[in-house]
């Protein structure tokens, strides 16, 4: 069950659920703010949940998730099982921006498949030319 304690930036929303003080909000609010607010990033979007087990004798009860579209990727993160909710928010912030890098490193290199030569791309790579046939070595 989510509780509808959130704070939003423009793109990124921060849910709760569990006993979460605004504390761990805020530190949470920074830490995923300093990921998603980089420049190079495309556009951003989705939700961050920090949650907190029930348990009186979990062992580690803090857990976070991120489900976020960056540019026309998806990235699901999840960070299971922390003693404190400082280092689940630690963890989940090292996991982001390696995700982040590599979405972002392929989205601005253009790494993208090639358009098949039934939609119209080419069908040969450029420089090996050898659809026609020069003048002097038609056979006779």
């Amino acid at each position: 069950m989510t509780t509808d304690n959130a704070q939003s930036t423009p793109a990124v929303e921060l849910r709760t659920d569990g006993a979460v003080d605004e504390e761990a909000l805020a530190y949470a609010r920074t830490k995923i703010d300093a990921v998603v607010s980089r420049p190079g990033l495309p556009s951003v979007s989705g939700e961050v949940r920090i949650l907190r087990a029930a348990a009186h004798h979990a062992g580690h009860p803090w857990s976070a998730t991120a489900d976020l579209r960056i540019g026309g990727r998806q990235l699901v993160v999840t960070v299971a099982e922390e003693a404190t909710a400082t280092e689940a928010v630690d963890r989940l912030q090292d996991r982001l921006r390696r995700r982040t890098d590599r979405a972002a490193r392929s989205w601005s290199d253009g790494r993208r498949t090639a358009t098949p030569p039934w939609r119209g791309g080419r069908t040969q790579s450029p420089g090996t030319d050898t659809g026609g046939t020069a003048e002097g070595s038609r056979p006779a």
